[in-house]
């Protein structure tokens, strides 16, 4: 990021600076504590503990205990300061000198030269102040500086207010005050992360310098970015850029289904801020690969004034049919298009700014700017209407409301999981560490990504959001389930706060809209869920039930319908759905009996019931469920800093087990012991165990990986049952496993660990996700077992073969058959069901605990082979007695690897690639990503690894540093 913005900017300006973008990143910024007893160089974007880090005042935030031993750092006030002087020091007077920050994080005060210029206190909203009289001034103090106020101090502060609302419910670890805090929520502890509390200049920050005197010059070749016009001897400042496409009708009435054979609405909305009046002013919007432009369309005069952006709209219509449309991954391609906004304009007459340095009038000359965006053409809708009498009568659906997505007018399923921050410490992240994260998704099958409420509106490029989201996202073809910062907590209803979340809200989803990733607008997480129990357990729950209406039902559903009609709005995930769309009235607890409505969530620590599907819910969507494991034990190298600290239920390991939460700022967590029993039952149930008392380190990589194994089980377990009801009668159209990444190393309910390496339920995702996923349903409590083929395609695929091998745990193969199905759209089909484990399901003669059936599919989807891969064990793995596999690990060339057992079967045969290093594993025969599968004697696998040469520390691995291991390995010491 920092190459991008040093190429915009230098140190030395011209004699006389015309427009131009200047970095604060490159000045010399110094931070310091209150008492400045502690005075260290800053930097922008950056947060305290980075700069700490830096200057040695800290160690690694994310080492050892430093989430209790640097709490210190929240419990003092820190301030940012750098002489603006490098940048302003050939700045005429005449020139308009706007400071734009794209974050603050959180309470700051900034001033200029010691002047006051504003107080923030949102850490979502992007700033702008136009500073032209503090910096032209030349006085001796041209400092710029943020003083930023300890979170922690100021919800104490503020909690204390008369009409402070605390919310009746539990906490994290800092307890009851970040509902009054516009920041990150999971910033103050959550379950899967800890409490940093950060602050900062966390995103790029710019001054912005604006020309009243100068010779319009002709336009330049468009920006790649709007926030790039104001440069050369632009007079515009581009505050926001707000692109949406939309079908017409849709911006009159959102909540209907949207014509998809209408013309395309291609709707602009600029904030501009100019240092001279403007006249005559025109916008022209022109998409050059479909040969498309718009005619010059007039907006009214603005500008002389840049205290205050003036907000101006445009549209036009391009004809169905014209466009490619943009479609998830798997079920098309997600074309984009480049458009190329120019805003065309004369200059008024300003008093003596309107003549050039030269004397020259620059009043009546046209000139303009233009920038270059991208986006796609698609229609996105969440079905939440009542299914018909017909859909009951006929399509066996269960009566009740319909809750799923279509894209371009398509009901399609949806698959994916729900993402977190990805560091503790924002400022740090790159594009590279994010995509990485996307493409794995996409590689695993899936095609939606839920932005869960707790954490932060994700950014749409590196220049103004420090990385790239949602960008990456249109490019990859993930859908992104967007949500406002609203978690797990009662929101109060105060003006002040309501003063803050308005532009917070709609400057966010202005952003985001001309993405065609974005899928929705959710208003919090598992708020509604909250407020309908305490709604029915406390004595004043009327109140709280009307304060959550109110913000929710309301104020955030106007303002996000107010800014953009293309997605939905929903209160809440996870929501009981709605009882109207227009008016917006929310169901609540008005439930009709035996009715399916809204979405549902699942989480079950009883590991004894981790496959009884009576425990699992029968749901229209599925948009959380998870089970929590270990990271690798190469995690926690980077982490631990004691030999001693590599066990279980080390003091170390078990403090970053946050499960549950300790509910206040005590540590180790004293609730930890229930996470680690609960993974640790999980393990003895299921699967053979490592003994819990040695600690060497091949012991603890057992248990992590054993921890691990559990949670794909768990998962691929209930990502089939949901498959499952796509057709059944809940007709359930989506499965977001919580979660995919990590925000440090420790135990959480992730995918891919903190260092971007997969978790053995980022494999098993790529099987569940599978366009064609075979599955066996057995339920131990009557003894039956239903193999089923599910298919997430829009169209009927025939002829699927389902291949069913029993064997032996010494590798000998049993029997054999081959079972061959059509699958329906968007359906299951049935290929062997029967009751009675030992009379009907194993094969004569045999013991359950002796033998084990792999179901292997083979089908054609659009002309490609597909492939899955199952097993079903009778028995549970822990009373299984495992022969030693004797696996043979072979290195070939390019880091191929060919797996090979020749005592045994060796259930989830598992590599590991070298500590430095990022990357997966894929089978060289299908082309897939795979890891942890059942190696049989006689049929040898053979994988290489891909290895991400950006994120990996170590370019070039040795082939023996890549180790392998199974569940036998759990059996020795």
């Amino acid at each position: 990021m920092r190459s991008i913005l040093h190429s915009l900017i230098g140190l030395f300006l011209p004699a006389f600076v015309l427009a131009d973008v200047l970095s604060l990143s490159s000045l010399q910024w110094s931070l310091h504590n209150q008492n400045a007893s502690i005075v260290v160089p800053g930097s922008v974007p950056s947060q305290v503990h980075l700069d700490l880090a830096k200057a040695g005042i800290l160690t690694e935030p994310l080492l050892g205990v430093n989430d209790f031993t640097q709490r210190w750092v929240i419990n003092d006030n820190w301030t940012y300061t750098a002489d603006l002087t490098p940048l302003t020091h050939n700045i005429s007077r005449d020139t308009k000198t706007l400071l734009v920050f794209f974050g603050i994080d959180t309470i700051a005060n900034i001033t200029v030269g010691g002047d006051p210029v504003a107080w923030v206190s949102n850490q979502f909203q992007q700033y702008v102040y136009d500073i032209s009289d503090l910096v032209s001034r030349k006085s001796k103090n041209n400092n710029l500086t943020v003083a930023l106020e300890s979170a922690y101090f100021y919800g104490l502060n503020v909690t204390s207010r008369p009409d402070a609302e605390i919310s009746p419910t539990g906490d994290f670890e800092y307890n009851g005050i970040r509902q009054f805090i516009r920041k990150t929520q999971s910033d103050f502890g959550w379950d899967w992360g800890p409490a940093f509390v950060p602050s900062g200049i966390f995103k790029p920050a710019f001054l912005v310098t604006l020309p009243t005197k100068t010779n319009p010059r002709s336009s330049a070749a468009p920006a790649s970015h709007p926030l790039l016009v104001s440069s050369g001897s632009s007079p515009i400042f581009i505050e926001e850029s707000s692109l949406e496409i939309l079908k017409r009708g849709q911006n009159t009435a959102p909540t209907l289904p949207p014509n998809e054979s209408a013309p395309w609405v291609v709707n602009l909305t600029l904030a501009l801020r100019s240092s001279v009046p403007v006249t005559s002013p025109s916008i022209t919007i022109d998409f050059p690969e479909l040969k498309v432009k718009s005619s010059a369309l007039r907006i009214p005069n603005f500008g002389g004034s840049t205290k205050a952006p003036t907000f101006v709209n445009v549209h036009f219509e391009i004809p169905e049919g014209v466009p490619q449309r943009w479609f998830p991954h798997n079920l098309g391609t997600p074309k984009l298009y480049n458009a190329t906004v120019t805003l065309s304009f004369t200059r008024g007459q300003q008093h003596s700014s309107s003549t050039s340095e030269s004397g020259a009038s620059a009043v009546g000359q046209k000139e303009g700017v233009a920038f270059t965006t991208r986006t796609g053409f698609r229609t996105i809708q969440l079905i939440q209407t009542p299914y018909s009498e017909a859909d009951v009568r006929d399509r066996g659906i269960t009566p009740g409301d319909q809750w799923h997505f279509e894209i371009n007018g398509m009901a399609f399923y949806s698959s994916g999981t729900n993402i977190i921050p990805f560091d503790p410490f924002y400022a740090r992240m790159t594009s590279d560490q994010v995509r990485w994260v996307l493409e794995s998704a996409v590689l695993s099958g899936q095609n939606m990504l839920r932005i869960w409420g707790g954490g932060i509106y994700q950014p749409s490029d590196e220049l103004t959001g420090g990385y790239d989201f949602y960008s990456a996202c249109d490019e990859l073809g993930i859908l992104a389930w967007s949500e406002l910062i609203f978690s797990d907590a009662l929101y109060p209803i105060n003006d002040f706060l309501l003063e803050s979340i308005e532009p917070e809200v709609r400057q966010n989803v202005r952003r985001v809209k001309r993405h065609p990733s974005n899928a929705q607008w959710a208003g919090g997480n598992e708020i509604e869920g909250i407020v309908i129990a305490v709604n029915t357990s406390l004595p004043n729950e009327t109140h709280y039930l009307n304060e959550f209406q109110t913000l929710f039902g309301e104020f955030l559903h106007d303002i996000v319908y107010e800014e953009q009609s293309s997605v939905a709005y929903t209160d809440c995930s996870t929501t009981s759905g709605v009882l109207s769309l227009d008016p917006y009235v929310i169901r609540y607890a008005n439930r009709t009996f035996g009715e399916i409505f809204g979405n549902g969530e699942r989480y079950n620590y009883d590991a004894s019931v981790a496959f009884d599907y009576s425990t699992y819910p029968v749901s229209r969507f599925m948009n959380e469920f998870g089970f929590h494991s270990m990271p690798s034990f190469y995690s926690w190298e980077e982490a631990l800093t004691s030999p001693s600290d590599f066990s279980f239920n080390s003091t170390v390991v078990a403090s970053r087990d946050h499960h549950p939460p300790a509910g206040s700022l005590a540590f180790p967590n004293p609730n930890a012991p229930q996470g680690q029993a609960q993974m640790t039952s999980a393990v003895q149930l299921w699967l053979p165990s490592p003994s819990l008392t040695s600690t060497s380190n091949h012991t603890f990589a057992q248990w992590c990986f054993s921890t691990q194994i559990f949670q794909s089980l768990n998962m691929v377990s209930e990502i089939a049952w949901y498959r499952r009801g796509a057709g059944l009668g809940e007709n359930n159209l989506g499965a977001l496993v919580w979660q995919l990444n990590d925000i440090w190393q420790g135990a959480s309910w992730s995918s891919i660990e903190y260092s971007g390496r997969w978790k053995v339920l980022q494999y098993g995702m790529t099987s569940a996700f599978s366009p064609l996923f075979v599955y066996p349903f057995w339920t131990a409590a009557n003894e039956t077992l239903e193999v089923r083929v599910m298919s997430d395609r829009l169209e009927p695929v025939k002829d699927v073969n389902v291949r069913f091998t029993w064997y032996e745990w010494g590798g000998r193969q049993v029997s054999t058959q081959v079972v061959k199905t059509d699958v329906g759209v968007l359906n299951g089909s049935v290929v062997w069901e029967g009751s009675g484990l030992d009379a009907n399901i194993l094969p004569k003669g045999t013991k359950r605990e002796d033998v084990w059936l792999l179901l292997s599919l083979t089908g054609n989807v659009e002309g490609k082979t597909v492939t899955n891969e199952q097993v079903f064990t009778p028995v549970s793995l822990a009373t299984v007695t495992l022969p030693d596999p004797q696996i043979s690990l072979t290195h070939t060339s390019n880091l191929t690897f060919k797996l090979s057992a020749r005592g045994g079967v060796a259930p989830f045969t598992w590599i590991d690639h070298p500590a430095g290093t990022i990357g997966y594993f894929v089978d060289v025969k299908t082309g897939l990503p795979s890891n942890g599968f059942y190696l049989v004697p006689g049929i040898d696998r053979t994988v290489r690894f891909v290895m991400n040469p950006t994120l990996s520390k170590v370019k070039d691995p040795n082939p023996a540093d890549f180790v392998v291991r199974s569940l036998f390995d759990n059996t020795y010491d």
